[in-house]
């Protein structure tokens, strides 16, 4: 069998699936297993960074879309935000069913993405010729980003 350490260099899914196997076996009791411990827990660790980005992700591309709702003269599009904002929810729905703890960062998560979110969302606007400088950092709640709030209709210009 090849050294954990080594595979792990070489092939990463490969070391996955031997690293699982031994996890399970030494689970049954077997021993000796050939588990590589420190790439264990920090593959660990990383999964756990992984779903936060994901989430980071996600909550960036709805304010965007609830920036762009709120801030664009534009009818055709606005569906189409609508529709992403309600994936991106539902995605959100499932992450958070999976990792509860997840909960307690939202706030903070939204705070932090929104000047990113503002500037691609002026970058997108602008793109189509719509004035973008309007646009302020959005101080949406946990609540407005994840339930059923949309923005009210801009006036049309």
């Amino acid at each position: 069998m090849t050294d954990p350490k080594r595979l792990y260099e070489e092939d990463f899914v490969l070391w996955s699936q031997q690293q699982a196997a031994a996890l399970r076996a030494a689970g049954q009791g077997a021993t000796n297993q050939p588990l590589d411990w420190d790439n264990l827990a920090e593959e660990i660790e990383d999964l756990g960074k992984s779903t936060r980005r994901e989430l980071r992700s996600r909550l960036l591309v709805i304010l965007e879309h609830l920036l762009k709702l709120e801030y664009s003269p534009a009818v055709d599009p606005r569906a189409g935000w609508r529709e992403t904002i309600g994936r991106e929810r539902s995605s959100i729905e499932d992450l958070l069913g999976d990792s509860p703890s997840l909960r307690g960062e939202l706030a903070d998560m939204i705070a932090k993405t929104g000047s990113r979110a503002v500037r691609l969302a002026a970058h997108s606007l602008s793109g189509y010729g719509e004035a973008a400088a309007k646009l302020l950092p959005p101080d949406y709640s946990v609540e407005q980003v994840l339930g059923d709030w949309f923005p009210e209709e801009p006036p049309r210009e």
